[in-house]
């Protein structure tokens, strides 16, 4: 309550990505220990692609994309954090304004563009400050590298984070990249997979890990069923650890903002609750597509346990979310994860994972 009747409106009165620099800027300084208790629960722990989840709700790529921040976040109870996404070569991103908010819609627009200080940066900070749970590292392809030389930029990074990453996510669904998404088309995300795979293996024997480590794809929520089916061959032929669904889109559909308004923000992916029931239904067409056999991480809108609790229920193993907490303040994930533990009791289950996608039918409705 604190959050959003005294802190947000003074962050909400700033720029919003000069609010989003302070605030990670004061997580990084406070002890975020001290005045966000975390719950805890053992039903909500759960196990996916050979990592144990003290629960299951994340932070998704975009809020600390330098891992500047990582264990003031981990402490605020999220049972997994994604930083990044995070390119080979450092770059600025595209030019300022790129964030915009939508009041109305508790909706953010955004085409910040990659912007980060590069997967090297990166690794080096996370090698003296490691996060105390569960860490995926979102990579991306750098702007100035052409799209067909994208395999080698993603596996320059891949190397480079492999040593602090307990999973990575490989980005190819960000609007904001020139072509980005011509990588999710079947014959370019099956070669990048592929070699991302091979090397995979190479690494896990360089660096003595018992198995390689998880790789997981993110996609975009405006694919079409036809592409999905596409894009799960390919992950299911190359053993692809998981899938996140989904990343920002560019629709503007029913939206309560004024048109003139969105407009007048330009280009860019929106997140938030306008996203929430899109991303639900993809959630739910994948775990159909896959039988439930390869693990999905479900984002967008997620605000509340009901939002969550629908996502998981629509398949998702693991959720995350980033614009929710932008409105909701510090307390999101020990709200949402207390919620989700009365959401269990109203079911009558006794674990998190008892729930993953028992109403998947429902939600392609």
């Amino acid at each position: 309550m604190v959050y959003r009747s005294l802190v947000r409106p003074i962050l909400f009165s700033l720029p919003p990505e000069t609010a989003h620099e302070l605030a990670l800027q004061s997580l990084s300084l406070l002890p975020t220990r001290f005045f966000v208790k975390p719950y805890s629960n053992p039903a909500l722990s759960i196990d996916r692609f050979g990592l144990t989840f003290p629960n299951p709700v994340g932070l998704a790529a975009g809020l600390d994309k330098d891992g500047v921040a990582l264990q003031p976040l981990a402490e605020l109870g999220f049972g997994f954090i994604e930083a990044g996404t995070v390119t080979y070569h450092p770059q600025p991103g595209n030019p300022r304004p790129r964030l915009f908010r939508l009041r109305e819609d508790e909706a953010l627009i955004n085409r910040a563009g990659f912007n980060n200080e590069g997967a090297a940066a990166f690794a080096r900070r996370v090698e003296r400050h490691r996060p105390a749970c569960v860490l995926g590292v979102s990579i991306g392809k750098s702007k100035i590298t052409p799209l067909e030389n994208a395999t080698e930029d993603y596996l320059a990074s891949f190397e480079l984070v492999y040593g602090v990453a307990d999973y990575v996510a490989v980005n190819v669904s960000s609007p904001n990249t020139p072509q980005l998404r011509e990588l999710q088309q079947s014959q370019q995300l099956s070669s990048l997979l592929s070699e991302l795979q091979t090397f995979n293996r190479v690494l896990q024997e360089t660096y003595g890990r018992p198995s390689p480590v998880p790789l997981l794809v993110k996609l975009s929520p405006d694919l079409e069923r036809a592409e999905l089916e596409t894009i799960v061959e390919v992950v299911e032929r190359l053993q692809i650890d998981g899938i996140i669904a989904t990343n920002t889109t560019v629709s503007r559909d029913n939206l309560r903002t004024d048109a003139r308004r969105v407009a007048a923000c330009g280009e860019g992916g929106l997140s938030g609750k306008p996203l929430r029931t899109r991303s639900t239904r993809m959630i739910a067409d994948l775990y159909e597509l896959t039988g439930g056999r390869i693990p999905l991480i479900g984002v967008g809108g997620i605000f509340t346990a009901e939002d969550a609790w629908e996502k998981i229920a629509a398949g998702a193993s693991l959720v995350q979310l980033y614009t929710g907490f932008i409105y909701q303040g510090p307390n999101i994930a020990r709200d949402i994860n207390e919620g989700l533990t009365k959401i269990l009791d109203r079911e009558g289950l006794k674990t998190i994972s008892e729930a993953v996608g028992i109403r998947v039918n429902l939600c392609q409705k």
